[in-house]
């Protein structure tokens, strides 16, 4: 909070890190529900927030629902942020919710470690091609050191998963039913339109 606070004030900070944890708590109960033990939430000042699996998930099937949980979570709880800022007419408020549906959106990203790497290792792993390239282009639009390393992990972690999909082990590992491809598929879908749409109608032009 204080990280945050240098540049935000302490009331978008508080608001901000909260969110963060919002959004890691869908993680940590979806592993919680599969019985896969998690760390708790680690916070890291200007990387984000993270959870680290106490075990190895049985399949990518699994890993994608992990992975669905925080922007499921945290779309829901910037949608709260969003209508209590409209219920008490509060710009700081509707800011944080445009900012944590934009936090979900970027996550979305298909290319690990972000959350939608891991839902797109269900899905199909040329996505994680799809995702780096996109990465790549925001990088080159709007360059900044965080950008610049999630890309170099990325990239790393893309060229480890996909080197695993060789051996009879990872190719067991990513073995997904066609129904679990459609039902991941649907809400990766499902999140990306609604966050945008969150995104649309929560911004504000004007300075706080």
């Amino acid at each position: 909070v204080a990280a945050y606070a240098l540049f935000w004030g302490w009331k978008f900070a508080v608001g901000f890190v909260l969110l963060m944890l919002v959004h890691e708590l869908g993680h940590v109960l979806e592993a919680k529900r599969q019985g896969i033990p998690v760390s708790a939430p680690i916070f890291i000042p200007f990387l984000g927030a993270a959870i680290i699996p106490k075990e190895a998930f049985p399949n990518a099937w699994a890993e994608a629902k992990m992975a669905a949980g925080g922007p499921i979570l945290g779309s829901l709880g910037a949608a709260a942020v969003w209508v209590a800022g409209e219920a008490y007419d509060s710009d700081l408020l509707v800011a944080l919710a445009f900012t944590g549906f934009l936090l979900n959106l970027f996550n979305l990203l298909p290319v690990s470690p972000l959350d939608g790497g891991r839902m797109a290792a269900a899905l199909h792993p040329a996505l994680w091609l799809v995702g780096l390239a996109g990465l790549a282009l925001l990088t080159f639009l709007f360059p900044n050191p965080i950008l610049i390393l999630i890309l170099v992990l990325g990239g790393l972690e893309v060229w480890s998963r996909w080197r695993m999909r060789q051996d009879p082990a990872g190719a067991e590992y990513y073995r997904v039913a066609p129904w679990q491809k459609v039902a991941i598929g649907g809400i990766y879908a499902a999140l990306i339109v609604s966050l945008s749409l969150g995104m649309s109608a929560t911004h504000i032009e004007k300075d706080l």
